[in-house]
Parts: C-alpha cells; structure tokens; sequence
C-alpha cells in the first residue's frame, strides 16, 4: 500500500415534532432548506428522515470538522421547517407507520416488502474506505465480519422506542435484521461468489436491486470503497469519527494481512450471529463475543484487543491518541443507548429522551 486510504462517512437523521418528539414529515422541505445553506442533503425511505454525506478525507480532524458542519446545518435547516433533528437509530416515539418519501423506487419497495418499509424509521451510519477494486473489499469484509458486533456495542443508539424501553441497545439492529438481505455478510472465497449470491437474491426476487444489498460491510454500489453499515447512528459527531477511524485502521490491517498471508479468524455465520445478539442486546455494558479467543468477554476489554491489532495502522494515521481519547470518553459517559435509558429512568417521560437525544445530536457542533 502507498499513501493510507481516504474515509467519508453517511449518517441518517430522524426528524421529529419539538414539542411531541413524535416523527414528523418533511424531509424534503429540510432538503430545500439545506440546499439553501449549499448543503446537499439526502432523502431515506421515510418522510421522516434524511442522510448528510462528508467529502472524501485524509485524515480525522477535517472529517471530524466537517461531520460538526453537517449536523449544525441539517439542524438549523430542520428547525426552519419547524422540526427537530436526532441522532437516533429508532424513533423513541412512532405511529404503527411512517410515511414513505414520494419517489418511484421507494414506492415499489413498500409496495413489495409491506410493513417492513412502513415502519422503516432506522438511522444507521455508513463509512466508506478506499479500496482499488472489488476484490479486495471482499478481502476486507471478510477480515472485519468478527469484529462488527463490537463497532455494533460500541455505536448502539436505539434502547428507546414507541415510548418504552426495548430491553436492547440496539433495537435497531433487531428490527434491521427482518430484511432478507440484511445483518452479517457470509464469508466469500471470491468476487464470482459474491456476484452469484447477489444473482441469486435477484431473480428469487428478494431483492428488487443490487442497493439492497444491505449487508454490514459490502463493496459500495456507488464508490470504489468498502462500505461498513453495521452501526447504529452514533449519539455524537465524536463517537461517528471514534467509529470511522477504527474502520478506516482495521481496512488497512485486512489489506496487510491479504498481502502478508496473515491468517483471518474464520467465525462461523451461527457464531456471527450470536455475536450480534448479543452486541444489540448490552451494547457497551455488558460481554460481547470474544472473535479471537471463543467464549465471552468485556466490550471494553475487546476495544482494546482491537485497538492493538490495529495500532500500526493507527499510528501511520497519526490517530492512536485521538482512539485511545475518544474510547475512552465513550466508555465513561456512555453511547447513545445508555444516554435514553438514563434519561428515560429518571420520570419516564418521553420529553426527557428526546431532550437528551437533541443535545447529543449537536453537542460541541455550535
């Protein structure tokens, strides 16, 4: 490899009503608003929701710059629509359906997939990291497949929904998982594999197009990058830029090890599974499945494991400090899941959830 690789990342907004939290309609009004302030904002399934993209960047203190940019101008153009923007994975407070966004592609997908679009509503984060073609993402999909459920734990922001808690971090992970072609991808021996498995969910009609490959981490239809979807939207721009620094080092270590020879762990789509149940159910606070070793194991103390397997990387980017700062703030004060819970616990008063989720969406965006 010559120079590191470039990263951008895509976080998904809800909006929601100021004075009821419940989620409200108008993305598009928020895009025209946005497209004022020279932003271009994108449209998700639902009415209720819209996506910011950053610019390709080398390093972490202009993606992180730009990630504060983004969410102050999606938020002000939100509140001119009288709207407020969350970093939410799942709408605390929701009707038994959303409202789809008028366009002909997410029509055809409520009117073949029913309920599962209507009550759509989920925000994750997507980061996208260089890769030269398509092969080597496959390569590094199948290095990162064992360590998803931890960039899972440590993102998971959705423990509140429909006004009461899920008994889950990530109930959006849950609910994300309904679809056919969603959760952890299988492993691939070759790109002829993946196309035939991509082929195959197509004409069984599963799939209506190849943007429905909703895998965790996949080859990007649109970029030549690799593209990590497992998180949940994270509650900060911090903990978006702790999550896209340590995919950006872990891409870069899967492509040493493809050129080293280095031995990936194989973990078994049963295990993968359970990894990620259990990953949407403690989120940071409680084990997670140990992708090195077998058995369980502290989510803090497999950051750590992480960490070092990929701090070469890291140090080449310059960020070990930025990682090892930013985890360790995130394990003190919490993600997004433990913020709802501790502010629901409180009166058990929904105002309280969507009062907590609004500070975090901007904080230290201003």
């Amino acid at each position: 490899m010559d120079a590191p690789p470039t990263v951008g990342v895509e976080e998904e907004f809800l909006l929601v009503d100021p004075r009821t939290g419940a989620p409200v309609g108008r993305n598009a009004d928020v895009a025209r608003t946005a497209a004022d302030f020279g932003m271009d904002m994108q449209l998700e399934i639902t009415r209720c929701q819209v996506e910011t993209s950053t610019g390709v960047h080398t390093n972490t203190a202009d993606l992180l710059r730009e990630l504060r940019e983004l969410r102050r101008g999606a938020a002000a153009s939100a509140e001119k629509n009288d709207a407020l923007l969350l970093a939410v994975a799942v709408p605390p407070t929701a009707p038994s359906e959303l409202p789809i966004t008028g366009t002909p592609r997410y029509h055809r997908i409520a009117e073949s997939f029913g309920r599962l679009a209507h009550e759509q509503g989920l925000c994750g984060c997507h980061v996208h990291v260089a890769v030269p073609n398509r092969e080597v993402a496959l390569q590094v999909s199948n290095f990162l497949r064992p360590w998803l459920p931890l960039l899972l734990a440590l993102t998971a922001n959705s423990a509140i929904y429909r006004g009461d808690e899920t008994g889950y971090a990530s109930w959006r992970n849950i609910l994300w998982r309904r679809w056919p072609s969603a959760g952890p991808p299988p492993h691939f021996e070759s790109l002829r594999e993946y196309e035939s498995r991509v082929e195959s969910m197509l004409s069984l009609g599963v799939i209506l197009d190849r943007k429905m490959i909703y895998w965790d981490v996949r080859p990007s239809m649109s970029f030549p990058t690799v593209e990590v979807r497992v998180s949940d939207v994270p509650a900060t721009v911090e903990e978006t830029a702790l999550l896209a620094t340590l995919v950006r080092a872990a891409v870069m270590t899967a492509r040493r090890a493809a050129v080293d020879g280095t031995e990936i762990p194989l973990m078994t789509q049963d295990t993968l599974r359970a990894a990620y149940w259990k990953a949407a159910h403690e989120g940071i606070d409680g084990d997670a499945v140990d992708p090195l070793r077998g058995g369980t194991i502290r989510v803090p103390d497999l950051l750590a494991d992480l960490i070092e397997r990929i701090e070469p990387a890291l140090e080449e980017l310059g960020d070990r400090a930025f990682v090892t700062d930013a985890a360790t703030a995130l394990l003190a004060r919490g993600n997004g899941a433990r913020r709802q819970l501790n502010a629901f616990r409180v009166r058990r008063q929904m105002s309280d959830v969507v009062g907590e989720l609004a500070e975090a969406t901007v904080h230290s965006c201003r």
